[in-house]
């Protein structure tokens, strides 16, 4: 989100695109409301720092029992939040057009992966268009830009249960730019805690998501 920064910490929150922005993790529900959001963090921070703050907070980023999150391509694949795998067409537009259609596991795990996580796409465009004060840099201290994305966030969610009649056409996100997005998914039945190893950790995460994806390109050619 377009930040205003002065002095010195200016580089610090300089983006992958070039501008001055916070980075703003968010997760959200398929209702399109707001689960958790963290705000504030300098638009260079790397994603997955930005969500292991969140992670380590007391009132952090939680993750409901037997339930797991989708996260794009910016996170790493591990244990309670999915990502696609890289290298692998994803984007919907990818598979968009007669001749499109996957071709092996992997494509199809992607697609249905990004069908899933394109909600957090849509959020953002209702949240942005909805409080236009976002396309821009707020000149307000950055810690109140930062407290302005929470408080437009609960207001967000309080029109979604109230007024689900204040709706309008929702301006198109580009999707390779919202890289810090997460929302819950499907059941995870492993309720057990696990010690692990990074590495066992992450092998263990792409042995759970290569089996997804053979159980669903299995049921897709029967």
């Amino acid at each position: 989100i377009p930040a205003s920064v002065k002095g010195r910490d200016v580089s610090s929150y300089r983006d992958r695109h070039g501008n001055i922005s916070q980075n703003v993790l968010a997760a959200c529900n398929f209702d399109l409301e707001f689960m958790y959001v963290l705000s504030g963090w300098e638009g260079s921070a790397h994603d997955s720092k930005v969500l292991s703050d969140a992670l380590a907070r007391k009132n952090g980023l939680k993750v409901p029992q037997g339930k797991y999150y989708l996260v794009d391509c910016g996170f790493p694949n591990r244990r309670k939040f999915l990502a696609p795998y890289r290298g692998v067409r994803y984007h919907l537009q990818d598979f968009a057009g007669h001749g499109n259609d996957p071709e092996n596991e992997k494509e199809l795990f992607n697609l249905r992966h990004a069908s899933l996580r394109n909600v957090i796409e849509r959020i953002f465009g209702i949240f942005k268009s909805r409080f236009t004060i976002f396309k821009s840099a707020p000149p307000f201290l950055f810690k109140t830009q930062a407290e302005l994305v929470l408080a437009c966030a609960a207001l967000h969610n309080f029109l979604r249960k109230e007024c689900r009649s204040d709706e309008f056409p929702v301006e198109p996100t580009d999707e390779s730019s919202s890289s810090s997005s997460v929302l819950p998914n499907y059941e995870d039945n492993d309720h057990e805690p696990i010690v692990q190893t990074q590495e066992q950790e992450r092998e263990d995460a792409n042995i759970w998501r290569t089996n997804i994806g053979s159980d669903m390109w299995r049921n897709a050619n029967n």
